[in-house]
């Protein structure tokens, strides 16, 4: 057991690295960090079998991990973190507060007590979720009550009873709604969490919208289910236009114009057969497309001009606008070859006809009742704000 002196001098070498881990923090953070130490705080810093905790008696530590200006997301986001959090056994919460006549969401987590491992846990945060902004302090009780109380309420404002289906929305309604959902699936894609390089660009918000209008009016020109439309999106790409299946290869008999040989051989020629664009579609699959488009007798000139293919197709310069067009044709032509069938459509739609991907079917199909519900749900406020309530007050 260590001498008087030797308590002391841990206490002391403890207190030094505590307030040099304080100064980096401070320093190095994303965001101006609020210094939990307070005068009125007297933290405690103890040791069990040689290793130091510090913590402030009566307060809970607690960090601001993320604000938005937009209610929809921000619950979207909320409900990301507070699910990837809760992994570990801590808490989240969302609350708002108002600055200038403007609402401001800010997504909170309960950090351990000790302030050593917190900070330890938001900067894992930040690698594994993705998180860029934080500022953390000690509050109490009371506080901590406050917030689980707004956040409870958002919670039920965003699961009323939905009185409309998806179908029925409004257009206007439906793109923003959309719009958001996209925003979403972009910004928690793994590559862009873990900022895998090359990190995917994520779609603006005028971006977002734009393809947020091109799906809407793609299924609706072509008659598919927009869930599930929604749902070929978010698994091939997450809404990103970025290249996919690399060094992806098929045989065929003979090559055609844009293919890149690979090698010739008694079956034919081996070329590349790689994906682009939200939808992942190959070049084979979109020369399948564009062959079903040559045919087709819809009138096309119910599109937007930017969403109509050419009459002659070049492999390798598709507008990422009308591979949409080519995406939700594939998919109606896959639905009318099995009879409506959507499960299987959708699982054709990755493992092609002969070999329905039934994983690929499931993955699609959560993501489709993720959005439905969320869409739905969001309708019931009909763009009021929850915040806006009356039996909903700001926490700080």
């Amino acid at each position: 057991m260590p001498t008087a002196a030797g308590r002391l001098w841990l206490a002391a070498t403890a207190a030094a690295v505590l307030a040099a881990g304080a100064w980096i923090a401070f320093r190095l953070w994303p965001r101006t960090i609020e210094v939990p130490f307070a005068t009125a705080l007297t933290p405690t810093v103890e040791f069990q079998q040689g290793v130091a905790s510090v913590r402030t008696p009566g307060r809970a530590l607690v960090a601001d991990v993320a604000i938005f200006d937009d209610e929809l997301f921000a619950y979207m986001m909320f409900s990301y973190l507070r699910g990837f959090v809760a992994r570990d056994g801590h808490s989240a919460w969302l609350n708002y507060t108002r600055k200038d006549n403007a609402l401001a969401y800010v997504v909170r987590i309960g950090l351990p007590d000790d302030y050593l491992a917190g900070l330890a846990y938001l900067y894992r945060l930040r690698q594994e979720a993705g998180i860029e902004q934080t500022a953390h302090r000690w509050v109490t009780a009371d506080t901590v009550a406050r917030y689980q109380a707004q956040s409870a309420i958002f919670d039920q404002a965003y699961n009323l009873p939905a009185r409309k289906r998806l179908e029925s929305l409004p257009r206007d309604q439906l793109v923003a709604y959309v719009k958001r959902f996209i925003r979403f699936k972009a910004a928690t894609d793994p590559r862009v969490r873990r900022r895998m390089q090359p990190v995917p660009a994520l779609p603006s918000r005028p971006e977002a919208h734009r393809l947020a209008e091109d799906i809407v009016t793609v299924a609706d020109f072509f008659g598919l289910p927009l869930d599930f439309f929604l749902g070929i999106g978010a698994m091939e790409n997450n809404y990103m236009n970025v290249q996919g299946d690399l060094g992806n290869t098929i045989w065929k008999r003979r090559p055609e114009k844009g293919d890149v040989v690979l090698k010739r051989g008694k079956r034919g020629v081996l070329v590349l057969n790689e994906s682009s664009g939200v939808w992942q579609i190959t070049r084979e699959t979109l020369r399948y497309a564009h062959r079903l488009y040559l045919k087709d007798r819809r009138d096309y000139t119910r599109l937007p001009e930017h969403l109509r293919p050419p009459r002659a197709l070049n492999v390798n310069e598709v507008p990422p606008e009308v591979l949409t067009t080519y995406a939700g044709l594939f998919l109606r032509d896959l639905l009318d070859r099995f009879d409506g069938d959507v499960a299987t459509a959708v699982g054709a739609y990755n493992g092609g006809p002969g070999r329905p991907n039934p994983r690929y079917e499931a993955g699609v199909r959560a993501v489709a009742e993720h959005a439905r519900r969320l869409l739905e749900h969001a309708a019931v406020l009909q763009e009021r704000p929850a915040a806006e309530t009356r039996f909903l007050t700001s926490a700080r």
